[in-house]
């Protein structure tokens, strides 16, 4: 589809501007991955989702891509700015195990995770420890641009020009202001090589020019998307945490780089927070919602797709689980539309389902307005001028822009015992029967009776439904 121009919200600019590829034959996109020494929560897990969704809106539109995901797993500190400890470091050291095990399993969790949302794996994953040569290569280059003090190398911001222009801080207590640290020059300089202290020895420490130690997070960034896309690329995407501290940093090495005004990135991109107001939005705390509470609850990962896809992607969304489940309610519907569909599918072409195609080529090409594009899926479902055979072939268009895997998810894989649950599925499916054989009876005070404590165990039974029942999910 190529009719709609795509436009975009660039966040170092804060204006909409339309989209045009710097090669119109590869969309070279970068996004900021996580941090392993924990798993994702699911806010974390709404930046993936919107650079998914971008992803599939430009291949959508016609142009391939190159989506690169980094994976740090080193350099990383318990402060975004510059301050405390190695993030990787303080997990093994609390789990007692080797910090390279700690990567792994946090790395193959959020694989996980994003396979289970349908976010389409990147065309390369990008590790920060496989990078640590280059890493000092980058680092020699802009080194005329820094300066040593004990901590490490540090990055002087004054050199670049017009610093923090993305997070718009122009004071030490602007957005953008970073922990004091002895020896610095500048408030916001930031660590490039940060040495290992004296008689200590980290599980991830290399030699380098500067002394023995370990990249800083902003620097890795910086270099993989150097690596694998060049600069500039079309795209650098993040949440908007990344906005304020980050991707200044990022941008600012790279024009120390370039020795130009360059940042990079074309666009610069960024997805507002998910909101839970009882704060278990933060790793600090020890408890925190991550996409497995969600299905521990019965809530099926797509439901929590499509509660992102309901929001736009520079909204703040507010996380509750009636907004959860409400999101699944509406993806059960979907799902009942088409199944019903498929039923009174014959073959048969009538009308022409290209105006609710160019419906949802001007939401998504207005900066992904996919709340809007929902709208337009739900009234090319509902519309009977337009016959079965193509309403389903106009809807596997939307999904290729959503994601929700309409065209293969089933009610029964939505179906998700929830871990509160009482009763197992086989007893359910005899009561089921026992109730049925009352209904034939004429026993309806025992059909009644099954039913009600059915309802009791969390259960909904749904007569005349081929389903037959599902469980009763609520607030967590």
């Amino acid at each position: 589809m190529t009719g709609t121009p795509l436009t975009l919200y660039n966040s170092l600019t804060r204006t909409l501007e339309p989209f045009a590829p710097i090669d119109p034959h590869v969309v070279r996109i970068y996004t900021c991955g996580p941090t392993v020494y924990n798993y994702q929560h699911i806010g974390n897990m709404r930046a993936f989702l919107f650079a998914d969704t971008l992803g599939r809106v430009i291949r959508w539109k016609g142009w391939p891509t190159k989506h690169v995901i980094n994976i740090t797993d080193v350099g990383h500190l318990t402060s975004d700015a510059d301050a405390g400890d190695d993030k990787m470091e303080k997990a093994a050291a609390a789990q007692a195990k080797s910090i390279w095990d700690i990567a792994a399993h946090y790395t193959a969790a959020f694989k996980d995770d994003v396979a289970r949302l349908n976010i389409e794996p990147p065309a390369e994953w990008t590790v920060a420890t496989d990078h640590i040569n280059e890493m000092i290569a980058f680092a020699q280059k802009i080194e005329r641009d820094c300066y040593l003090i004990d901590g490490g190398l540090y990055f002087d911001t004054s050199k670049v020009p017009h610093y923090g222009a993305l997070a718009r801080a122009t004071t030490d207590q602007g957005e953008s202001r970073i922990d004091p640290v002895s020896g610095k020059r500048n408030a916001a300089d930031f660590a490039i090589w940060r040495r290992s202290p004296p008689g200590e020895q980290r599980q991830m420490e290399w030699d380098s020019p500067w002394g023995k130690g370990a990249p800083g997070w902003h620097l890795e960034c910086s270099v993989m998307s150097l690596k694998h896309l060049g600069h500039p690329f079309d795209i650098h995407t993040g949440g908007i945490d990344h906005r304020e501290i980050h991707h200044p940093n990022e941008i600012a090495q790279n024009q120390a780089f370039c020795s130009c005004e360059d940042t990079g990135a074309q666009i610069w991109m960024h997805n507002n927070f998910l909101v839970d107001r009882g704060g278990k939005m933060s790793k600090s705390t020890g408890e925190f919602l991550r996409l497995q509470t969600l299905v521990d609850a019965g809530f099926h990962p797509l439901a929590y797709r499509l509660m992102c896809l309901q929001a736009h992607y520079r909204s703040e969304l507010e996380f509750t689980w009636d907004n959860l489940a409400a999101a699944l309610t509406r993806l059960k519907r979907l799902v009942i539309a088409l199944d019903a569909l498929r039923g009174r599918d014959d073959g048969t072409l009538k009308g022409d389902a290209e105006p609710y195609l160019a419906r949802l080529e001007e939401a998504v090409a207005d900066d992904l307005n996919t709340p809007r594009a929902l709208t337009v899926l739900d009234e090319l479902i509902a519309d009977k001028k337009l016959s079965p055979t193509v309403r389903i072939g106009a809807i596997g268009d939307f999904d290729a822009v959503l994601g929700l895997r309409l065209a293969e998810l089933t009610r029964a894989e939505m179906r998700l015992r929830p871990g509160s649950a009482t009763i197992d599925e086989a007893t359910i499916d005899v009561r089921i029967a026992e109730r049925k054989q009352a209904r034939v009876d004429k026993d309806f005070a025992a059909s009644d009776a099954i039913r009600d404590s059915l309802a009791a165990a969390g259960v909904e039974v749904m007569d005349g439904d081929a389903l037959g029942w599902d469980w009763k999910l609520g607030a967590s």
